[in-house]
């Protein structure tokens, strides 16, 4: 099978979910968000905290050598943040519209998945590191953007720190430093729970698009382009000094290639930031990981 023949099966399985969801929400209509809201509920607060911390705890999974995996998803994270702060302003975007989805990318929903395709059942450990690595950065940094200069009650540290996913996150850290395992049929039952968020998360991408508009085109389609382009010029830059290994490559450089992450809309939801700009930005950037993840697949699998 060539390479191209690969990104393509590897592709569009994930697709094929995100327009089921997108499918089934158009049919359903308005019961869908009664629907979906417990779904996606059991989803974020049970099976993806239990989905990072099988990948953390599992016997395979060493932080040690996904430490620079970890470093990476930072510095990705991160470098585009910087490099979306100036851009926006340059071109008249409120930058705590703009910078958040920069931040955060789609590792999650998507990333798992196409890491799991990509790389095979050995590749989800690695992929949740990055996920774990970008999400401390937006659940820190990026909300912070979004609340600089706003009144009234800002989220608290400890609050970020006692949520699901921080918390499976934490506890997933100490086993794998401290060496504890968990008896393999119980470490089975969690993990079989947890990979049952990967294809309900695709599924619940695709219901979430129904929301998603086109009002907002423009900024959308330059944060389309904008967000995989500044985690690939970090890439680039990342693979240049240090030094990976053929299965670290690849994940980095899908990872720097992922669209904005549909969660960046609902934050600028729940705080009002321009909902309908960051919506078109999610929308389109989903879209045009067509075009961008083929791309970093290339780059990856060489």
């Amino acid at each position: 099978m060539d390479i191209f023949s690969r990104i393509l099966a590897i592709i569009l399985p994930v697709f094929c979910v995100i327009g089921i969801g997108y499918g089934y929400a158009r049919l359903r209509r308005d019961n869908i968000k009664s629907d979906m809201t417990a779904v996606n509920r059991v989803t974020m607060e049970a099976l993806a905290p239990l989905l990072i911390f099988s990948a953390l705890a599992a016997k395979d999974f060493s932080l040690v050598d996904n430490s620079l995996l970890i470093l990476a998803g930072v510095v990705i994270s991160l470098g585009s943040g910087l490099l979306a702060w100036p851009f926006a302003r340059l071109m008249g975007y409120e930058a705590r519209t703009f910078v958040p989805p920069m931040i955060y990318n789609n590792s999650g929903n998507m990333g798992l998945p196409l890491a799991v395709l990509a790389f095979g059942p050995a590749g989800l450990s690695p992929a949740v590191a990055l996920f774990m690595a970008s999400s401390v950065v937006f659940f820190s940094v990026g909300v912070k953007i979004v609340e600089t200069g706003r009144h009234g009650r800002k989220s608290s540290l400890l609050k970020f720190f006692t949520s699901p996913m921080m918390l499976a996150t934490i506890v997933g850290v100490a086993f794998s430093l401290l060496g504890i395992h968990l008896p393999e049929p119980l470490f089975a039952g969690l993990k079989l729970v947890g990979e049952a968020s990967i294809p309900l998360m695709l599924f619940a991408l695709g219901v979430r698009m129904l929301d998603i508009r086109f009002d907002s085109w423009r900024i959308g389609l330059v944060g389309a382009v904008f967000c995989p382009l500044s985690g690939l010029v970090l890439a680039l830059l990342l693979d240049a000094l240090l030094s990976f290994s053929p299965e670290q490559r690849g994940q980095m450089y899908l990872f720097s290639v992922l669209p904005p992450a549909v969660f960046c809309f609902m934050l600028a939801e729940q705080y009002q930031q321009e909902p309908d700009k960051v919506a078109a930005i999610v929308l389109i950037g989903n879209l045009a990981a067509l075009v961008f993840v083929p791309f970093g697949l290339w780059l990856g699998l060489r």
